[in-house]
């Protein structure tokens, strides 16, 4: 992968707006405020096709990101953010999963949670959401700077003893500033285009 190309390509909100091309596609899920936005950027290496925001809750669709006409990078709407009305979030919550069940082209799942802190029970049910329907996971822990050198062996810890991966799932830090496994996360990718 070269990121020569990286435009977004399709905004849907229902199945007959996805890509009909069939290529692979990677799914980025991670609550509001994770740091999506940032995490797409970096991997991509561009300043901000995916708009960040300071203000949570700003993607409402689903955005396909079309990488090199290789592949996609798939970002949905956050979870749990509490100024989303419950209606909202369960409308959101439907499109993604009609997502996830209607895809046999999604190869791999990104699922981001902060590192700075203790997993949330919405990042427990999601990935328990991705177990029931066998897919792939990477869990990705964002911010991993923002924690003090000090303080990164206890939190590696409790991450780890609350997310019971399964087999062949990997739990993984990252950093945008610093580009901390960035290279990992496409060779992830680049290993199931094939």
């Amino acid at each position: 992968m070269k990121f020569d190309l990286v435009e977004l390509s399709n905004v849907a909100v229902r199945t007959s707006q996805y890509p009909e091309d069939g290529k692979p596609e990677f799914l980025i899920l991670g609550r509001s405020n994770v740091g999506k936005s940032s995490f797409i950027n970096c991997i991509v290496n561009r300043k901000s096709i995916a708009r960040t925001s300071s203000k949570p809750g700003k993607t409402q669709t689903l955005n396909f990101y079309n990488i090199d006409n290789l592949c996609y990078l798939v970002d949905v709407p956050g979870y749990g953010y509490a100024a989303v009305s419950n209606k909202k979030q369960e409308k959101f919550g439907m499109m993604i999963e009609e997502y996830i069940i209607n895809r046999p082209n999604l190869k791999h799942v990104f699922l981001l949670i902060d590192y700075r802190h203790k997993p949330t029970e919405n990042d427990l049910m999601m990935y328990d959401f991705l177990k029931y329907y066998n897919l792939p996971v990477t869990v990705v822990c964002t911010k991993y700077d923002k924690v003090k050198k000090s303080g990164r062996a206890k939190q590696d810890k409790l991450i780890s003893s609350i997310i019971d991966v399964a087999m062949g799932d990997d739990i993984i830090n990252f950093s945008k500033v610093t580009k901390l496994n960035r290279d990992t996360i496409i060779n992830i990718m680049e290993s199931k285009l094939n």
